[in-house]
């Protein structure tokens, strides 16, 4: 009965993964979908201009699911293919390794049931990230350098200024590779160890969200049940990061870590995806006053494309939005945040980035204006940001 056992188990395990491998598209489907609502339509100028843009995201997900990112999907919001066709020069790729059940944006508590555990079972990722967000991290950016090994023309993971201007360089001279930089949503990979600072630093990652959905080791989330500000641990953490010179996201952050991060560091922060708290009065987005004292310390604020974040997620709207984010911050200090792929409806997907620049321009946006919203300011802030070489 033992010897029958130890075999059936991997059978199960394997027929279970097999079972969701089949299910998964259709759970993305479900999990990463479309408003269907049309979209406005795009004129030829408008088409024109995009085509000349530095266009750059501050925050996608999509690493987190088992599709292929080589490949044109009929699902989801980013691939390689989609993104050409959307112009997209810069991602930033983020590696989410704990969420909870419902995404909750007002209260979640540290232990609640983690739903990546079960997405990693699901799509057989390796049994050492099953129990290890650590581990996790380190897959996920896995993930990425075998997709730049897989198809080299297409995507460049970033791990330095010199290697951004590289692929841009490349992109004046008629490549349509992309720039990747690796991000972590929420510092739990740390598993309250500073050193895994440095070891997901060598892994490639320059950009470090503090919290997710939940407190953690560091500090208070925005959605936690704490509204602490930093731990010991959580000052220790900021202070190797910025030391490293790797990029700090306080979106999800406690307004009173936020605060306390830019006491402590003089280096720039973002709000990767967000809304503003003016424009759409949503538990998802901090006050506009801390949104400013950000803006006033060099920092980026990506404006965000789903409902949790902007209320209406038509393209008329997320423009509105980035026209009070200008207004209240500056032109320099406003970027895109999507948050494609990280399980959000959206209106548009990441083909589809040209509905952007055209309702821009049905609003009055000057070409300056757009050029550095849909991508020179963030292409300007990694290139600052980022270790020299």
């Amino acid at each position: 009965m033992k010897k029958f056992l130890i075999l059936l188990t991997p059978l199960a395990l394997l027929l279970f993964t097999g079972w969701n491998w089949l299910l998964l598209p259709a759970v993305e489907k479900h999990m990463n979908t479309r408003t269907g609502q049309p979209l406005p339509p795009v004129s030829a100028q408008a088409r024109e201009l995009h085509g000349s843009l530095v266009v750059g995201d501050l925050h996608a997900d999509s690493f987190l699911w088992a599709r292929n990112l080589s490949e044109h999907a009929g699902y989801g919001h980013v691939d390689l293919p989609r993104g050409r066709e959307g112009n997209l020069a810069i991602q930033v790729f983020t590696a989410v390794t704990k969420a909870p059940r419902g995404l909750n944006y007002t209260s979640n508590a540290s232990d609640a049931p983690d739903n990546i555990t079960l997405l990693a079972v699901a799509q057989a990722w390796p049994p050492r990230t099953w129990g290890s967000l650590f581990e996790r991290a380190l897959y996920h950016a896995d993930r990425v350098h075998d997709l730049q090994a897989e198809v080299p023309d297409q995507v460049q993971v970033v791990r330095s200024a010199a290697d951004l201007r590289r692929v841009l360089r490349g992109r004046e001279e008629g490549s349509r590779q992309l720039a990747a930089i690796l991000g972590i949503e929420g510092a739990h990979p740390l598993e309250g160890r500073l050193q895994n600072i440095a070891r997901l630093y060598d892994a490639g990652y320059r950009v470090m969200g503090l919290q997710h959905f939940f407190d953690n080791a560091l500090g208070g989330s925005l959605h936690g049940h704490s509204a602490a500000g930093l731990t010991d641990f959580g000052r220790a953490a900021v202070r190797e990061m910025a030391a490293r010179s790797i990029v700090i996201d306080v979106a999800h952050s406690s307004e009173a870590v936020v605060r306390e991060v830019l006491a402590l560091v003089d280096r720039p922060l973002i709000v990767s995806h967000t809304g503003l708290k003016g424009m759409c009065d949503s538990p998802r987005n901090i006050s506009d006053s801390l949104m400013k004292a950000i803006a006033a310390g060099g920092g980026l604020v990506g404006i965000g494309y789903w409902d949790g974040a902007v209320c209406d997620p038509s393209p008329e709207n997320i423009v509105r939005t980035i026209r009070y984010a200008i207004e209240l911050l500056g032109v320099a200090h406003v970027a895109l945040g999507s948050d494609y792929d990280g399980t959000v409806e959206v209106a548009f997907d990441t083909g589809e980035l040209a509905v952007l620049t055209a309702e821009m321009l049905r609003q009055g946006f000057s070409e300056f204006e757009i050029r550095r919203v849909m991508g020179e300011n963030l292409r300007d802030f990694f290139l600052a940001q980022l270790p020299a070489s």
